[in-house]
């Protein structure tokens, strides 16, 4: 069943199209890699989708929904969330916080939540809230095996470990689908081998996830499905095998001497 698709979705700037024209396609349940040269358009496609930019022209569709140009927020709880290629973390909270503000904005798509009213809930009830937010928080933690950096702040973790809690904290407000851009980048082999692990375990909670990569190993051996853009446009889309045996997409971007 497919979860979101573009219908041909263009942005320009000025005189530059960064993405031109894409149709853009994931099914529910697998793990969809988008792939292309720096520059191809692929960060910018994530913000059409994602609303972090508005397209120039074209739909995107997500659950059925037409969402073009709606506000990030608004795109977040219908149940698409993200992390960036920059690191986008409290620094100066605990790892904990930072997964616990991710529940909160769950919890605040309740729409009681919103009334002026709770405003002036007791003390006692917040408090009960937030321990109960927190031993969430701890169990998503316990998930990417970060527990015990907990108390950590985030600007003292390891690099592997921010990535991580990063993804925590996108996967705290329980979303359909989960767009990874560049999860890898920086990463060393050990810690590319356990992401490639944690995107095993959260395709097996249900979520549908996405991710841009530039690391090859990863991408052919965890995704299902492949997109690959070149100068804004889609050159191949299809299975790992499909891809790296694509002429275009050898030219393109893989090279004649990789080795998968």
């Amino acid at each position: 069943m497919r979860i979101l698709e573009t219908q041909n979705l263009t942005r320009e700037f000025g005189g530059v199209i960064a993405v031109n024209d894409v149709s853009f396609k994931v099914e529910e349940g697998l793990v969809t890699g988008l792939i292309g040269p720096n520059g191809a358009g692929k960060t910018t496609l994530f913000n059409q989708i994602t609303g972090m930019d508005k397209p120039t022209s074209g739909k995107v569709i997500f659950d059925g929904k037409d969402i073009t140009g709606l506000p990030a927020w608004k795109i977040s709880r219908l149940g698409i969330a993200r992390t960036f290629q920059n690191i986008r973390l409290y620094r100066e909270l605990t790892a904990v916080e930072n997964v616990m503000l991710g529940l909160h904005f769950k919890v605040g798509s309740d729409p009681f939540r919103h009334r002026f009213l709770q405003s002036l809930r007791s003390y006692v009830f917040a408090s009960g809230e937030n321990k109960e937010l927190y031993g969430k928080a701890m169990e998503w933690l316990g998930f990417f095996d970060i527990a015990d950096s907990a108390q950590e702040l985030a600007r003292n973790l390891p690099y592997g470990t921010q990535r991580e809690l990063e993804i925590a904290r996108a996967l705290s407000a329980e979303p359909k689908l989960l767009f990874l851009d560049e999860p890898a980048a920086g990463m060393n082999p050990a810690e590319t081998a356990h992401l490639m692990s944690v995107i095993d375990k959260i395709r097996s909670l249900g979520v549908t996830v996405v991710l841009i990569e530039h690391d090859m190993k990863l991408v052919m051996n965890i995704c299902d499905q492949i997109t690959v853009l070149n100068f804004g446009m889609k050159i191949a889309e299809g299975t790992p095998n499909a891809i790296k045996t694509n002429r275009d997409v050898i030219e393109a971007y893989l090279g004649r001497e990789e080795d998968f």
